[in-house]
């Protein structure tokens, strides 16, 4: 670091006289520069998103709290410039993996929910790489349970400190983000006003039924640290929201790559087959030619703006300038 700046090399020629490096911040994407050794000059290569000015930008905070069983959890709390930080309305997005996590840096669905007044809180819930092997393993086989319960105990704590408005706080994520965002409205469903699950696992067996090829090498540790379908094929139902829709009391944003061939398109549709059988309240949107990870731009936007209608809907946030 230097300033409010992450540095990284990130190439060089092999006698190490000119290298690239990358420069960025939780408000900036990033700038690359050219450091010429022999001359001792910096020349600017390229901008990462120029036409984003980092002023405009939110400030991404480190936080940790204390989960009810005594682990130690970190996270990060993004609050919409112009607002006070209390009494907001709040974004939980929830990190993919589960294994993966968060980090301080810039990221587009953060500022993007900043930008429309709302507080993010992202939660590297057990399970999460980056703090060692005992927190990592914590999270083994706790889909929808301790895991579901740090990201419960963040949201308890943003509103004891007065940060979130009770009555006004979503659930967002993808992949395991978006199994988090359906477990969170179906487990919890008095804790969040609306849920908003992008290509998620609703059926843990469906899961393991579609598994692409190049997962089966890998199918042992992901038994170990998901779960065995037929061993724990008990807690697996247990914690399927699938399996439980009639707990849901709030509405649901669904979406759904349809070339999708890690989180298949069953998950979704058997989600909304039970959504209407129970009368819930949901939208789902398909997404044609899109796999797991989005590549289309003016596909992206679209659906972008779309959750933003279902969240302006059913959060009712206020603007930073309010």
């Amino acid at each position: 670091m230097i300033g409010d700046y992450e540095i990284e090399f990130e190439s060089s020629t092999d006698d190490f006289n000119r290298v690239i490096i990358k420069a960025s911040s939780d408000r900036m994407p990033g700038v690359y520069y050219l450091y010429d050794r022999e001359s001792n000059k910096v020349k600017l290569l390229h901008t990462v998103s120029p036409w984003l000015d980092e002023d405009d930008m939110a400030a991404m905070q480190p936080v940790q709290y204390m989960a009810r069983d005594g682990f130690t959890i970190h996270g990060y709390l993004t609050l919409p410039k112009g607002t006070k930080g209390k009494d907001l309305p709040v974004i939980v997005h929830v990190h993919a993996g589960p294994q993966w996590r968060n980090s301080w840096g810039f990221d587009a669905r953060t500022q993007f929910f900043a930008n429309r007044g709302y507080a993010v809180f992202q939660v590297n819930f057990r399970g999460s790489t980056g703090y060692g092997k005992k927190f990592l393993r914590a999270g083994f086989r706790q889909w929808g349970l301790k895991m579901q319960d740090d990201i419960t105990d963040g949201v308890n704590w943003l509103i004891k400190n007065g940060i979130a408005d009770i009555e006004r706080i979503a659930i967002f994520g993808w992949s395991f983000g978006g199994y988090a965002a359906l477990a969170g409205i179906t487990f919890t469903p008095d804790l969040y006003a609306c849920g908003v699950d992008l290509w998620g696992i609703s059926n843990y067996f469906t899961l393991y039924e579609g598994f692409p090829a190049y997962w089966k090498p890998f199918l042992e540790q992901i038994n170990e640290r998901w779960g065995d379908p037929v061993k724990d094929s008990l807690q697996m139902y247990q914690t399927s929201p699938v399996f439980h829709v009639e707990n849901i009391k709030v509405p649901v944003f669904i979406a759904q790559g349809v070339n999708d061939s890690r989180v298949r398109m069953r998950q979704s549709e058997q989600m909304v087959e039970e959504l209407n059988k129970h009368s819930k309240e949901y939208e789902y949107v398909l997404i044609p030619g899109e796999g797991h990870a989005f590549s289309n731009e003016e596909k992206t936007v679209e659906l972008m703006v779309k959750i933003e209608n279902f969240l302006d809907h059913h959060l009712g946030h206020i603007t930073p300038n309010e």
